[in-house]
């Protein structure tokens, strides 16, 4: 029997064109002052202007942020709270991917409480209430609208720092499938595959309990049945609503039960080789599950009737689909480079929460059955 302590911090709203309804709800919340968090690619698409046109319509003053990279940095939150010191914001609005809403969640963590990134690094380190917080993914992938946490990398060490802390929730996270068609296909894929790995991450943690299998079970349903059909009709919106839902839920499994060996050993890869968070996922993935599989096949045959290996098939598979690269090798990771990834692996907060134990000499081997 897993303890749990589950008190929902998030409304979530669900439905095609609910971006429409984001003024509504920033009054509801009582705002005035709506700074919007985005990147460049998001406003091009016209998304941010359709999120800032439903402010105005509401009467709200709007301030456009858009100095977003692809992995948000201490450099991205720094330039992102010297912007809402001038425009004083009493709302934040994440739009974007998981890079826009975290480095919103980042901003909020210092506008609010002073200092800098590194002092939020672990959990509840805020000590004063936190601005509301409104979520509007346009990916399907982090599940960042439905958790406490941001991840944010140090823009001179370039480690993944965690900063988790539930004043950092979002007060709604507003789900409008429409705002996913216009994807890439690569990008479609590298979240994609990282939202698949959020469900079966959770599956099998140590912390995992009743409350986060319900989420994952239902992410794992979602994202495994409608990725696919993503991958074959990009404009299938009825698909897109399913994965896009399927990922808000797998951030609820993440807020109940965390993640795994997966995610400890991605970060190093971004961080030190610049791979994108959801294609590091998509190499490390099928290796962990047949490693944890060793010990927890059962747990997997949940999932899948030919168990962990059956399942990483399939994982291999979807990644072959997607146009996702398959091996380190064909990343141009270094053999040489093997051991050090490992130490830093090791470090990850995730790698703890592993159903099966795992240190530097383990995650070498995950590393080595990947090159």
């Amino acid at each position: 029997m897993v303890s749990f302590d589950f008190q929902p911090s998030t409304r979530i709203i669900y439905g095609p064109n609910q971006i429409e309804r984001l003024g509504e709800l920033a009054v509801e919340l009582g705002a005035k002052r709506v700074m919007v968090v985005s990147d460049p690619g998001i406003v091009k698409a016209g998304h941010a202007g359709r999120g800032l046109d439903a402010l105005h319509g509401a009467g709200l003053e709007t301030f456009l942020f858009q100095d977003v990279g692809e992995n948000p940095s201490t450099d991205h939150v720094a330039a992102g709270v010297a912007f809402a010191e001038q425009s004083k914001p009493d709302l934040l609005v994440g739009l974007g991917g998981g890079s826009s809403m975290d480095c919103a969640k980042g901003v909020n963590f210092i506008y609010t409480n002073g200092g800098k990134m590194q002092d939020y690094w672990g959990r509840d380190k805020a000590l004063h209430a936190m601005l509301p917080m409104i979520a509007v993914p346009t990916t399907s992938g982090t599940g960042s609208e439905t958790q406490s946490f941001a991840l944010i990398s140090d823009a001179q060490t370039h480690v993944k720092m965690t900063s988790g802390d539930k004043k950092a929730a979002c007060r709604v996270a507003l789900l409008d499938p429409t705002l996913t068609v216009t994807q890439p296909a690569g990008v479609t894929a590298v979240t994609g595959i990282d939202a698949l790995a959020h469900a079966l991450e959770t599956y099998v943690t140590k912390v995992r309990n009743a409350m986060s299998l319900a989420f994952s079970r239902e992410a794992w349903r979602l994202c495994s049945e409608n990725f696919p059909k993503i991958l074959a009709n990009p404009k299938d919106l009825k698909a897109r609503g399913g994965m896009q839902l399927g990922a808000c839920l797998a951030g609820l499994a993440i807020e109940n039960s965390m993640l795994g060996a997966t995610h400890a050993c991605a970060n190093p890869l971004t961080a030190h080789f610049g791979i994108v968070h959801g294609q590091a996922i998509a190499v490390m993935l099928p290796h962990v599950i047949r490693f944890n599989g060793e010990q927890f096949d059962e747990w997997y045959r949940d999932l899948h009737p030919q168990g962990a290996a059956g399942l990483a098939d399939f994982i291999t598979q979807l990644n072959i689909t997607a146009g996702l690269k398959t091996t380190l090798t064909s990343l141009n990771i270094p053999r040489s480079s093997l051991p050090q990834l490992a130490t830093d692996a090791a470090k990850q907060w995730t790698g703890s929460f592993n159903p099966r134990p795992v240190g530097e000499t383990e995650l070498l081997q995950l590393y080595e059955a990947a090159m």
